[in-house]
């Protein structure tokens, strides 16, 4: 029987440290700069959106790999979006965007590099504090050139996260997946089909078959092998 697998501890994550900076950051960001009301509540609620979804994804880590890889996916999705909305400020205001090689760009990356071996020895005040000096700024184009350059480091903070997640989804799957592939077996099992024969793999992906009945065509009322992994493969094979 699979086992539910630990979860939590998304406020040890890097990413999910980066991106509280940046959602803090963001909402004071609009209050002072944001004319639209539509336009900030769209900033905020992107930023916001980048965080919570890393934490719910860790979370729901210990039922489903799959659904934490979509929910951090979600997140990158939503940081990508804020970036469009900095880097349109800045164009919109006719604001110079710091290139990677600005200094100020480099001494922020320094600071990111420079993170505690044990992620628990700051606060999140203490975090923002590291950066205050530019995102606490009266000047709007530092404070979004500021959060580019912390955008940008979560994302690829969160390609890494996503990589792994990825290679550890292929190859231990997680708990539901688990689950569903034993009870699929199981519900095999009873089936009205000779019990000695083994389910098969999925020629496609390799997968557990699952036993089907065909609902139309011309093999209306037909048994065969489908991949329990349907949709995403399609992979059959006759009885």
């Amino acid at each position: 029987m699979p086992k539910i697998r630990p979860s939590g501890g998304y406020r040890e994550l890097r990413s999910f440290q980066t991106s509280t900076i940046i959602y803090d950051a963001t909402y004071w960001f609009c209050e002072h700069f944001i004319d639209s009301q539509r336009m900030s509540d769209q900033m905020v609620q992107a930023a916001r959106s980048g965080r919570q979804n890393i934490a719910e994804g860790s979370r729901a880590s210990a039922a489903s790999s799959q659904t934490e890889l979509r929910l951090v996916n979600v997140a990158r999705s939503s940081l990508e979006e804020l970036l469009l909305d900095y880097e349109d400020f800045l164009r919109h205001r006719h604001l110079k965007q710091w290139q990677p090689n600005h200094p100020e760009a480099l001494a922020i990356r320094r600071i990111g590099q420079k993170h505690p071996s044990d992620p628990s020895d700051l606060s999140d005040e203490q975090r923002y504090a590291q950066y205050a000096h530019w995102l606490d700024n009266e000047d709007p184009a530092i404070r979004a050139n500021t959060l580019l350059c912390l955008i940008n480091q979560a994302n690829y903070l969160l390609d890494k996260q996503i990589a792994a997640l990825e290679e550890q989804f292929i190859e231990d799957g997680g708990y539901s997946e688990t689950l569903a592939t034993a009870r699929l077996a199981e519900r095999n099992r009873k089936k009205a089909v000779d019990p000695s024969d083994p389910i098969p793999p999925c020629p496609e992906c390799g997968k557990p078959m699952v036993l089907r009945t065909a609902q139309k065509g011309k093999n209306t009322g037909k048994q065969f092998w489908g991949c329990s992994a349907y949709p995403d493969c399609k992979g059959l094979l006759d009885i």
